[in-house]
């Protein structure tokens, strides 16, 4: 302690502020259960990012390998939003990436001639962020599942459809472009999330992939919630949040494969 203070016995005001930092690093240390990253990859020739949530302690490549989510933000952008919910699944100990898709082509218009421009552009970035994911030291690569919201849900559910790494996909208030059923592969276990009353992504939109489902004899779960709109909140965000958790648990952190085809 000598070392923080001067000749005449004052504090060193750099070395006071230099133990601060210190002590509140190993403050948080204790009490933040998760650690949170900025990365990036290659994809298109640019760099995409990925925010990354782990949980505390699984940096170093002696750790055991963790079930990884890969999420998905919706038409807005909005990669902040996704960060309670990739916390939260980081505290349950899974790694979780969520990916700036819009990094590949910019911000775009919500109209269907640009959604169909750049969909399988998105597609593409989605299967390079796998390909960098499964090669982390931290993520099995044999468990990985993805969450979308809206854009995201149906970009997780066409990327699914086409990619048997993806061994589950939790999708709120998406569905299954008709026009993926010329470029279906494969599908597996889902999560459908939807409101009934939703003026964006109508509720047939959720009930199309659910025939789509049982038509193949993939397992899935659907919760459908009377009244609510495009966009969860309150109980309803609580119910989803608790379903999403105990279906990714079931499917992907789960040491079965689950049923897929």
């Amino acid at each position: 302690m000598q070392a923080l203070a001067r000749r005449d016995g004052q504090p060193r005001p750099h070395a006071v502020l230099v133990a601060l930092h210190l002590l509140s690093s190993r403050i948080c240390a204790l009490t933040d259960p998760i650690q949170q990253s900025a990365i990036t990859f290659p994809s298109g020739g640019k760099d995409i990012r990925l925010d990354r949530f782990l949980p505390e302690g699984h940096r170093r490549e002696s750790n055991p390998q963790l079930p990884a989510i890969i999420g998905l933000y919706g038409s807005g952008g909005d990669h902040e939003g996704m960060s309670e919910p990739a916390g939260q699944l980081a505290e349950k100990g899974f790694a979780v990436y969520v990916l700036h898709y819009f990094d590949r082509t910019g911000m775009v218009e919500m109209e269907k001639s640009a959604l169909i421009q750049n969909f399988p552009v998105w597609m593409k970035t989605l299967w390079d962020a796998i390909s960098f994911i499964e090669q982390q030291p931290q993520v099995d690569p044999s468990r990985i599942g993805l969450l979308g919201f809206s854009l995201g849900a149906y970009l997780a559910v066409c990327g699914a459809a086409i990619d048997p790494r993806v061994r589950a996909v939790v999708e709120f208030f998406g569905g299954l472009p008709k026009e993926m059923k010329f470029f279906m592969r494969r599908l597996c276990p889902m999560l459908i999330l939807h409101g009934e009353a939703d003026p964006t992504v109508p509720v047939s939109e959720a009930y199309h992939l659910q025939e789509v489902l049982e038509r193949k004899r993939i397992a899935y779960e659907i919760q459908i919630y009377p009244g609510v709109g495009h966009g969860f909140e309150g109980a309803v965000w609580d119910d989803a949040r608790a379903r999403t958790l105990a279906f990714l648990q079931k499917y992907v952190a789960s040491s079965s494969n689950g049923s897929s085809a």
